[in-house]
């Protein structure tokens, strides 16, 4: 046909093209639309990729030292043994993460139907039958089998469309699974490092009880014997009952923590209380990990941002299906059959074909109800486009508030420790200048107050800097490879923190 084969072929989907130019029969028997389908296959679909606009350079500084290659193994890294069997079982009773995979059966599944629509439908039958149909007449058998097949010409590329739309679904099923994997492992290691944490906040606490009840002691004998007030020993003892309620206290928000580690891996208390019992409370190791200068790269390791784009190219295609709704369809089938008929000694074979009917399905009036099908469509392919652009800022946002406040917790470091150990050498002078009765039980309670103060904070500014490293590995997508994904068609399926992202 003039003019169906001057159309250029990288500006139409795959199947029009092959259409076109490959089956010249068809051209013939759909001649009077050909010219009308092509022009909607060339722009059926908008967009599929979305540029991801996000600044040139980070405004916070970067940290150093260790390698971006080490990110798949950093909780290892850690030197935790403890922590990374807590990550593994949190991980295998996670409702999030079997929701996850849960929904990358479904996608699959999905998957499989729309690619099944794009091949040729192939259904088998056979019968036998015996009986007397009418009087005087030999009792006849009859045996038939045959083939039926049945083939839609996606002209337009509508079940193509469906097939991408189900494959982008299970990409972005996929790195939600990656990104649940990613959400529970940082939430467990915040969890245990809180614990950890108040663990020695606790001991640290107790240690200032016994401090304090032994003053209160002290004071209660040398009021007895009257050399000092009575007002001064009831000091003491308020001190030492303040110091008792706040051990309390603290003992208290390690059961919860405890509890908390308990929900969430599925290990019985006593277990973990006993594996936590038997872990080294060593300092923390901190493992390092480098984030690249620039933020596209960081920001499309993100797998909540992939599932973002893999939104996009979902909704674009489904964009394309709804258009596709309103062009011609063409569908082919055929059968091919064999017929035995037997009825005394007389015996019949017959063989049947058939090719056709090529049938030509014209869409003429629906009272709208496809057009509107493509405004829909079209509204969710925007709405997906705003989504996928405001997980990419708010991406950028994680990974500069992590950063900033990596660096704020290194900056602090040193003023932390010169301070906590001034404060204790204060407190060791001022307990021994109250002991020689040289300073006023009012000195002492201050300079411990200042003590424990700066003690208490330097605990809470490790645990900062620990919860900020966390942050920031999620941040930047916890080791997640998008190229697995979008070159294999689907991660491997791996068990186990150890395995891809620790």
């Amino acid at each position: 046909m003039p003019g169906v084969t001057r159309i250029q072929p990288y500006l139409l989907p795959e199947s029009c093209f092959i259409l076109t130019m490959k089956f010249p029969t068809i051209q013939r028997l759909v001649a009077p639309t050909a010219l009308l389908v092509l022009s909607a296959c060339a722009n059926i679909m908008p967009p599929a990729q979305v540029p991801m606009v996000v600044a040139p350079a980070w405004q916070a500084p970067l940290p150093h030292q260790g390698s971006l290659a080490a990110l798949s193994n950093w909780w290892q890294r850690q030197g935790d043994a403890l922590l990374l069997e807590l990550i593994e079982a949190a991980q295998a009773v996670s409702p999030s993460v079997a929701q996850a995979q849960a929904r990358i059966a479904s996608a699959r599944a999905d998957q499989a139907a729309a690619n099944a629509a794009l091949l040729p439908n192939l259904n088998a039958q056979a019968s036998a039958s015996r009986g007397v149909s009418q009087p005087d007449v030999p009792v006849t058998s009859t045996l038939q089998a045959g083939l039926q097949a049945s083939w839609e010409l996606d002209l337009v590329g509508a079940n193509r469309a469906v097939s991408r739309a189900a494959q982008a679904q299970v990409q972005s099923s996929q790195a939600l699974w990656h990104d649940a994997r990613v959400s529970v492992a940082a939430e467990v290691a915040n969890l245990y490092h809180g614990l950890r944490n108040c663990q020695q906040q606790l001991a640290v606490a107790r240690r200032d009880a016994q401090s304090r009840q032994q003053t209160a002691r002290l004071s209660a004998i040398s009021a007895t014997a009257g050399f000092v007030a009575p007002s001064v020993a009831a000091m003491a003892r308020a001190s030492a009952a303040e110091a008792n309620s706040r051990a309390t206290q603290q003992a208290s928000a390690c059961e919860l923590a405890t509890k908390g580690l308990v929900a969430l891996t599925g290990m019985s208390e006593p277990d973990l209380q006993k594996k936590l019992a038997l872990a080294l409370m060593d300092k923390w190791q901190e493992a390092t990990f480098t984030v690249a200068n620039l933020p596209v790269e960081v920001i499309s390791q993100r797998p909540d941002v992939f599932a973002a784009e893999r939104d996009v190219v979902l909704a674009s295609a489904q964009v394309g299906s709804a258009k596709a709704q309103q062009w011609p369809r063409l569908s082919l089938s055929g059968s091919i059959g064999s017929l035995r008929v037997s009825s005394g000694d007389t015996s019949t074979r017959l063989s049947t074909w058939s090719f056709g009917p090529l049938a030509l399905s014209l869409p003429l009036f629906d009272a709208g109800q496809r057009a509107a099908q493509v405004t829909a469509a079209q509204a969710s392919y925007q709405a997906a486009v705003v989504a996928y652009q405001g997980r990419v800022r708010q991406a950028v946002r994680e990974v500069e508030e992590a950063l900033i406040q990596l660096d704020s917790t290194q900056a602090r470091a040193a003023d932390a420790q010169v301070a906590t150990q001034g404060y204790a050498q204060s407190l060791a002078a001022t307990q021994n200048r109250y002991d020689q009765g040289l300073a006023s039980l009012m000195e002492l309670e201050d300079a411990r107050r200042s003590a424990l103060a700066a003690e208490s904070a330097l605990l809470a500014l490790g645990l900062e800097r620990q919860r900020a490293w966390v942050a920031l590995y999620r941040a930047v997508g916890g080791g997640f490879e998008p190229g697995q994904v979008s070159a294999s068609g689907g991660l491997a399926r791996r068990v186990g923190v150890r395995a891809q992202f620790g």
